[in-house]
């Protein structure tokens, strides 16, 4: 399980993105974070033709589907919309890790036994 943002696991932050500037402006251990991919998709072109890792919300198999197709290293959505996506990327072997937000360290166990890829403390976003 991916665990990233929790104060006892070190682990990368995921940065806000809203154009290539800012893109640009992360740092090399940052995750970019775009959203909604409706709204970002051509950042997420940019980030995977130079090779940039970057996440990006989304509330729908539809969205993941995409996130995934166009290089998405993270689908961040919430846990009902997971619960959708999950499958669908296991079935389709997506590269794209499943993360679900979370802002208390007890939605851990319950995010692992539904077998959801990971969890994203809202502290890791900056």
């Amino acid at each position: 399980m991916i665990i990233v943002g929790h104060p006892w696991i070190k682990s990368s932050r995921f940065r806000y993105a809203f154009s290539q500037e800012d893109i640009k402006q992360t740092q090399a251990d940052d995750i970019v974070l775009l959203e909604p991919l409706a709204d970002s998709h051509g950042h997420a072109r940019y980030c995977q033709a130079n090779h940039i890792p970057y996440g990006v919300v989304v509330s729908t198999v539809e969205d993941a589907v995409l996130a995934n197709a166009l290089g998405a290293s993270y689908i961040i959505c919430e846990e009902d919309d997971a619960l959708e996506i999950q499958p669908v990327a296991q079935a389709y072997l997506f590269d794209a890790r499943v993360l679900v937000l979370v802002y208390d360290p007890k939605k851990i166990s319950k995010i692992a036994k539904e077998g959801i890829d990971g969890v994203l403390f809202a502290e890791a976003i900056y």
